[in-house]
């Protein structure tokens, strides 16, 4: 019996040790043109870069919502917003809802296949009510982050502004300050965002360390702050762009992205780790920000819309030895992550309609995607008026355009927050490959058969979507907003903590 537990053991670890790593690398409000590999003259970003040049670049990647939370349950579920609730807009600190426990994410499909599973950064998926909807409740066994933007706070509290930086923009100054959570705890309040991402990649680096150790296999989630308004950096990165504030945090992200590298190469399991990156949405240059702001590149608008700058995101794989240098340009989505990483991994996938599709053959033999559709929702999605743009193949058309306050400095009128929700019939409707800024719209009967088909596809998918229950709309609860101090008076002004790590 004895000689018998021992091989099942050692067959367990041989298993282990066979199955991939998954780093997924998620920066905050980047624009598809603002890192160098991607064509920004002026960014800094080495680590990136090298990664781009080393593996595959992704030219036509989407995410499905042009704001944050949204487009967050979408990435971990591989399901449109829409089905699990995360709409209109996104949660903050005191939201009653959150990301359904009855969902499934990346971390629950691989935990069960024996991974180790951590999160590092962003979550903003919700709270609630005694931790319901943090991370550690949704298949994460490590967890050091924020749990929301760093702007729902007050700008004035945040440790990263120095006396003589102004604070462009707005915050919200009526809730506690922002928290740093380890797992559910809340390590320091309000957080040091000047040494946040050394903690970030000291956290991140013993994860991997250990894991490998443990001979565990593991996933990694790293959702940046970067480049989240309000811009901030270490001292190692700061003043030391090309772009100023939002230079130098991009810079920071790109340090911490070279940190996890230098760990997977010194535990020896850079060969056997699948490295993806993208970002949650769009980023342009808005009223508040203008020049400090991002860059959405060649494309129409950006964060808060269903133009291209809203929703279409650079991306890289990276996995030396497995996945060839190149470009692509197949047609692929955050919501393909799951199921690709869940074959990779030989894990079940969830017993729930799924919008995401495996993308093993993009990644590893430069073919076509299974995807041939993308389907695009505003902020405020509704089911009276359905998806507002549909992408097939190279084409997109668009029922109904409106533009966003976040976009709302573009040059361009349409991106403009003044630019109401406006019903096309028939669709606009522009060739990407010979497009992709939505500058010119193809009218005439000769493509009408393209409208057609694409008419068709959004029936088809329109009938199978069921919304689920607002999360968002369950409203918010002050005494739900995290406090160090939860007995403390008064609040918000006393949820004041040092950190223990």
């Amino acid at each position: 019996m004895l000689i018998i537990a021992f091989s099942v053991l050692f067959a367990a670890q041989c298993v282990h040790a066979s199955l991939p790593n998954f780093v997924l690398l998620f920066a905050d409000d980047l624009g598809y043109g603002d890192l160098g590999c991607f064509g920004h003259p002026s960014s800094l970003t080495p680590n990136l870069d090298t990664l781009a040049a080393n593996g595959l670049r992704f030219t036509d990647f989407y995410v499905t919502s042009p704001v944050c939370s949204p487009s967050r349950a979408a990435l971990l579920t591989g399901r449109y917003q829409t089905r699990s609730g995360i709409y209109p807009g996104v949660l903050y600190p005191g939201s009653k809802g959150g990301l359904p426990l009855n969902e499934t994410t990346i971390a629950e499909v691989l935990k069960a296949q024996g991974y180790a599973t951590a999160i590092v950064g962003k979550w903003h998926l919700g709270v609630g009510y005694n931790r319901t909807f943090l991370p550690t409740r949704q298949g994460f066994e490590h967890y050091l982050g924020i749990p929301y933007s760093h702007d729902q706070g007050p700008c004035q509290n945040l440790s990263c502004f120095p006396p003589d930086v102004k604070c462009f923009g707005r915050c919200d100054p009526g809730v506690v300050t922002v928290p740093l959570f380890l797992n559910e705890k809340i390590l320091q309040q309000p957080a040091d965002f000047l040494k946040l991402e050394s903690k970030y990649s000291q956290f991140a680096s013993r994860f991997i360390t250990e894991s490998v150790q443990r001979n565990k296999p593991f996933f990694l989630y790293y959702p940046s702050h970067h480049t989240h308004y309000p811009q901030y950096a270490g001292a190692d990165y700061a003043g030391r762009s090309r772009r100023g504030p939002f230079g130098d945090a991009l810079m920071e992200f790109d340090g911490t992205v070279g940190k996890i590298l230098k760990t997977l190469e010194e535990t020896g399991v850079i060969n056997n780790t699948l490295i993806f990156f993208t970002a949650d949405n769009g980023r342009v240059p808005e009223l508040m920000r203008q020049s400090r702001g991002g860059n959405a590149g060649l494309m129409k608008c950006g964060k808060g819309t269903t133009y291209e700058g809203g929703m279409r995101e650079p991306a890289i794989a990276f996995w030396p030895g497995f996945i060839k240098p190149g470009v692509t340009h197949a047609l692929t989505s955050s919501l393909d992550i799951l199921p690709t990483f869940a074959k990779l991994a030989g894990a079940r996938l969830p017993d729930v309609p799924l919008d995401g599709v495996d993308m093993t053959s993009v990644l590893f033999k430069l073919g076509a995607s299974k995807r041939q559709t993308m389907f695009f929702y505003p902020i405020d999605p509704h089911e009276k008026y359905g998806v507002y743009a549909v992408r097939w193949e190279k084409f997109k058309a668009h029922y109904y355009t409106q533009g966003a306050s976040h976009s709302e400095s573009t040059p361009d009128h349409s991106c403009s927050a003044l630019a109401f929700r406006t019903h096309h019939d028939p669709p606009l409707l522009f060739n990407l490959e010979a497009d992709p800024s939505e500058n010119y719209n193809l009218d005439g009967a000769e493509w009408d058969d393209v409208r057609g088909q694409i008419q068709a596809l959004k029936q088809q998918f329109e009938a199978s979507m069921e919304f689920g229950e607002s999360q968002i709309a369950k409203g918010s609860d002050a005494s739900l907003e995290p406090c160090c101090t939860p007995d403390c008076t008064p609040k918000p002004q006393c949820c004041r903590c040092g950190s223990v790590m």
